[in-house]
């Protein structure tokens, strides 16, 4: 088999058709724009068709969820988790119910270099570290294959992602008699920024700042919750930096240009409210269009439950957060990823032709974005 897809933008780096191989005969190799994408080594392929079997974007219609969403404003109850979290703190209610259970949680966490990996743990000091926002696609390496032993084991697991990850972990999974104790959480999902240029923006910090970076948050309490201050609040520091610095570039990009995010999600599958995961956490943006009494500068956070897990999940969740449902259409209209994918700007190749040719500092100062 010469290729998993037929157009590269119908990729969206999953692993799932690398996790599967029998052969390993695929590997995932990074483009021009640092995303990953299969590669199919056609001497070790035997033509057993798994990868397409288990691709998110050829079965996507088998993997969502049928019935109608239930829409839940949430709010935790402890202040200090609402400080520590990026919205409301349904991620750390949810993810407390797996650790007291003695399951693991799968989610997105810095490594030693500030890259964004996929990573497994069962204590909540590491739990913590997966709370916050990173605007990146994780690298998810052999986590697949890890979280199926996990399961081989007699584990819980809780999976964090965005909804084509699920899809793609749910797709491997397939209907093994595994997947009763593996819960889907996805969140709702902007776009996927580049890892590539994220690593040369990490340079440019370094570069403008000395030292090496040592802090980095996307997302923060700093400034009062709100989806004006969600752009604006990323901060960092390095060894040669006193305190936290804010630096307002990297989301002119993302938000702004909309340039740097993946091919695929121009094209998404999964901007809809049926969603592939058993709950659904994001932002419960416009809370002050409809019950302006209930706004909170600490966050809000949006739960859709979307299956009988997902049920099980807002039962177990009750104690510790403030629940209420919430009619559907306040989301909808407030969330764009609930009914369309995002949308390139006519100059993005454009924009990559620049990267290429000058580098990413004089790619911002071409666009006007400053600090």
């Amino acid at each position: 088999m010469i290729s998993v897809f037929k157009n590269k933008e119908d990729c969206c780096g999953c692993t799932a058709c690398y996790s599967v191989c029998p052969t390993k005969a695929i590997s995932m190799k990074g483009d021009e724009e640092g995303f990953l994408y299969p590669e199919i080594d056609s001497s070790l392929c035997i033509d057993c068709q798994l990868c397409k079997k288990v691709c998110p974007i050829i079965n996507n219609k088998k993997l969502k969820n049928s019935r109608n969403d239930d829409f839940y404003l949430a709010k935790h109850k402890s202040e200090d988790v609402l400080r520590n979290s990026t919205s409301g703190g349904a991620f750390t209610a949810i993810s407390d119910i797996f650790l007291k259970e003695n399951g693991i949680i799968c989610g997105v966490d810095f490594d030693d270099k500030f890259c964004v990996v996929h990573k497994m743990s069962d204590t909540e000091e590491g739990r913590d570290r997966f709370r916050f926002s990173k605007y990146v696609q994780s690298y998810l390496g052999d986590i697949f294959l890890k979280i199926k032993e996990e399961l081989v084991a007699g584990k819980k697991v809780l999976f964090t992602g965005t909804p084509c990850q699920c899809a793609g972990l749910k797709g491997f999974m397939k209907n093994s008699y595994l997947i009763k104790n593996l819960y889907l959480c996805d969140i709702i999902c902007h776009s996927i920024p580049s890892p590539f240029i994220w690593e040369e923006f990490k340079k440019i910090l370094v570069k403008e700042n000395g030292g090496t970076l040592d802090r980095v948050h996307f997302r923060t309490k700093k400034l009062d919750w709100s989806r004006d201050n969600s752009n604006k609040s990323f901060l960092f520091s390095t060894t040669e930096m006193d305190e936290l610095q804010m630096d307002e570039r990297f989301y002119k990009l993302f938000f702004g240009l909309s340039t740097i995010s993946r091919p695929s999600c121009s094209v998404c599958r999964f901007t809809d409210t049926h969603r592939v995961s058993d709950i659904t956490i994001a932002d419960y943006f416009g809370i002050e269009e409809f019950a302006p009494e209930k706004y909170d500068k600490l966050g809000l956070s949006l739960i859709m439950v979307n299956n009988d897990k997902g049920d099980e999940i807002l039962e177990k969740i009750s104690n510790d957060m403030y629940l209420k449902k919430r009619k559907s259409s306040e989301s909808i209209k407030h969330q764009k990823r609930l009914t369309e994918p995002m949308i390139f700007p006519e100059n993005r190749s454009q924009f990559w032709e620049y990267i290429e040719k000058i580098g990413l500092q004089k790619t911002l100062i071409k666009y006007g974005i400053t600090k």
